[in-house]
């Protein structure tokens, strides 16, 4: 028999639709930050700048050779970190209203601070010459391990804000689309709107 409570009982089964990244009023305070840009344009560096660490500091540990250059790599790459960082402590002001912890982004923060620690924890062995050379290049390998399981965090936030975007657009799309329409154009819209819903 439905009644009311089985109803609502059957509902608070269902599982909770994830909560959207970005508000509306969010979407248009990000979209309008130049910590946006900036924090589109440090990612890819300090990227790169792993990378580049990365080579260095696995050849030093292969061979023993070019100590420097990697050392060299991996505090460019901590300063790097402490930039986005910092201005990324600002983007989450800007449009969320939390310096950190905003709470879309609130386990990338969580981890970012191992990331910062293992990363910190190198520079204090390097400047204090605590330990061995091989045993601050692991370290620093660790850091690193964390830093790429930090950066896909980011880049599945990344993924999950562009399908909002797109599921939002359908919507609109759906209302300015003339009422009078083929089978075929039809079918080709529905065909775009789930392209865009999975790119």
């Amino acid at each position: 028999m439905n009644t009311p409570q089985y109803e609502q009982f059957r509902q608070s089964l269902r599982p909770a639709a994830p909560a959207p990244l970005y508000t509306p009023e969010q979407r248009l305070r990000r979209d309008a930050s130049v910590w946006t840009l900036v924090q589109g344009i440090l990612a890819p560096v300090q990227f790169l700048i792993f990378l580049i660490s990365l080579v260095l500091v696995v050849r030093y540990l292969q061979t023993g050779e070019g100590a420097l250059a990697a050392t060299i790599s991996i505090v460019v790459k901590t300063m790097a970190l402490y930039t986005i960082m910092i201005t990324g402590s600002i983007w989450e002001k800007v449009v969320y209203d939390k310096w950190l912890f905003a709470d879309a982004f609130f386990w990338e923060d969580v981890f970012s601070f191992l990331v910062l620690a293992l990363h910190t924890a190198y520079l204090v062995m390097l400047i204090g010459g605590l330990g061995t050379e091989r045993g601050r290049m692991l370290l620093a390998l660790a850091a690193y391990a964390t830093y790429a399981v930090n950066a896909t965090q980011f880049i599945l936030k990344l993924r999950a804000a562009r399908l909002q975007s797109a599921a939002e657009s359908v919507p609109a799309a759906a209302a300015a689309a003339p009422i009078n329409t083929t089978p075929a154009e039809s079918r080709l819209a529905s065909r775009r709107a789930m392209q865009a819903l999975a790119a």
